[in-house]
């Protein structure tokens, strides 16, 4: 088996982009590659669209940016008034950021602020779960359990309480698929009681984690307990849907699927679709209600006008095209030409996710699900293979203990016509085997 390092090729060398339209990127050499995953899950309508570019010309004709805090503006209004149409329920408030470690960062200074503003200062901790990526701010990194992206700020992090993956593929000690998200649900309050419930700000999840653990949904019945156990102690539920939240999995809030509404919540990558920087930190009634104030979480660039106009032109494509009730009818056909593209490939243990939001993850082992070992780099091995076939994935390592553990993840545009779903999973399936062939693991 060639396990050495020279079996990772052209790592260190990226191609430089030119142009792209639609599904399709082109690089200076004239290599043609389709997105299979959107980027890092952000570009949701393709790339280059005529409607988005032409919103964003004309605010820069009028004005690119008015500051949040000298004006308001019409197209933060006309986002801010979409949003909550999309959100429903009391998630009516939001500050805008250019970004999901900003927006993190935000969620977890309104928790701070609420219990403040209500005379609670003991609640100052936060509760987050193993294999998790939040951001590379120190606070959202100090809530990621993402192991090789904090290793080096290690001392200057704060200080979190840590419970287990909550993943039915690998359910933790004590549990079953069927029983993870009562077990998991039950480590959290057993967690806030050690703790002690007011010391305790907030808990904060991706509903369906992301890249480090690979499109890992909650279990059934897990986001309803979790809310009933942060209702009944006191402590805010902030949902982190970033990666996976403006229609990636089938609905434009990711725990509406699990009928839950959080306190908190971010959002970022789908929002303005990578067209121009954008995200926020949306909260409820509930916790507006404790301000007598302006949040105090905002930047320079809070609302850039710009940036909005973005969003606006995105989000009236997604709505009037019913883009994100196409990701909802397309998940299982997606989830089904995957498995159907690795047919007798031993080394796939498991295909999940939701929506356009799917990843295969990778096993030496199928019964025991022991993963590959981590000097493999398969995941990055994986990655240079779909470059070199003309394909934009997502692979990931460390997905299992931080360490080892292989997956690749697929966030195709919600757009992508069904020829194209097809050419990604074609491309996905040959990348992989070709990797796993070059290792002789079958």
């Amino acid at each position: 088996m060639n396990n050495t390092p020279s079996a990772l090729k052209n790592t260190d060398h990226l191609p430089k982009i030119s142009w792209a339209k639609g599904s399709y990127l082109h690089d200076v050499d004239g290599k043609q590659y389709i997105d299979g995953s959107g980027g890092p899950a952000v570009y949701c309508i393709g790339h280059s669209n005529t409607e988005v570019n032409d919103a964003i010309k004309a605010q820069l004709d009028r004005i690119a940016h008015g500051y949040r805090y000298n004006f308001t503006s019409d197209a933060l209004e006309e986002l801010s008034d979409i949003i909550r149409t999309r959100c429903g329920g009391t998630l009516n408030h939001m500050v805008y950021v250019t970004g999901g470690s900003e927006a993190v960062e935000s969620c977890l200074k309104l928790a701070l602020q609420y219990h403040a503003a209500r005379g609670e200062m003991s609640r100052r901790k936060f509760i987050a779960r193993e294999r998790s990526w939040h951001g590379n701010t120190l606070g959202a990194l100090s809530v990621s359990g993402f192991l090789e992206r904090k290793a080096a700020f290690v001392g200057s992090l704060l200080d979190v309480i840590r419970l287990s993956p909550t993943n039915d593929y690998r359910p933790i000690a004590g549990s079953t698929a069927e029983t993870v998200g009562e077990v998991s649900a039950k480590e959290l309050e057993d967690a806030i009681l050690e703790a002690g419930a007011e010391n305790i700000a907030a808990f904060i999840f991706e509903p369906v984690v992301g890249a480090a653990g690979g499109c890992v949904p909650a279990p059934a019945g897990y986001a309803k307990r979790v809310r009933e156990i942060c209702d009944r102690y006191g402590v805010l539920m902030i949902s982190d849907e970033v990666m996976c939240g403006a229609g990636r999995t089938g609905t434009w809030r990711t725990l509406e699927k699990d009928g839950v509404e959080p306190d908190i919540m971010s959002i970022a990558k789908g929002l303005a679709a990578g067209y121009l920087p954008l995200g926020a930190a949306i909260y409820s009634d509930k916790v507006s209600a404790a301000f007598n104030h302006i949040p105090q979480t905002g930047h320079t660039f809070t609302g850039h006008t710009t940036c909005c106009a973005a969003g606006v032109a995105v989000q009236k494509i997604v709505t009037r095209e019913k883009l994100v009730e196409r990701v909802a009818a397309n998940e299982q056909k997606l989830k089904s030409m995957l498995a159907d593209a690795f047919h007798g490939v031993e080394a796939i243990g498991d295909i999940r996710g939701r929506g356009y939001f799917i990843a295969a993850e990778l096993v030496a082992n199928r019964q025991t699900k022991a993963p590959f070992p981590a000097e493999l780099k398969l995941a990055l091995n994986i990655r240079q293979q779909a470059l070199e076939n003309g394909l934009i994935c997502y692979p990931v390592g460390g997905n299992v203990d931080g360490v080892n553990g292989d997956i690749v993840i697929l966030a195709p545009p919600y757009n992508a016509s069904d020829a194209e779903l097809a050419e990604i999973v074609d491309k996905t399936a040959k990348s992989v085997k070709q990797v796993l062939a070059r290792f002789n693991l079958g």
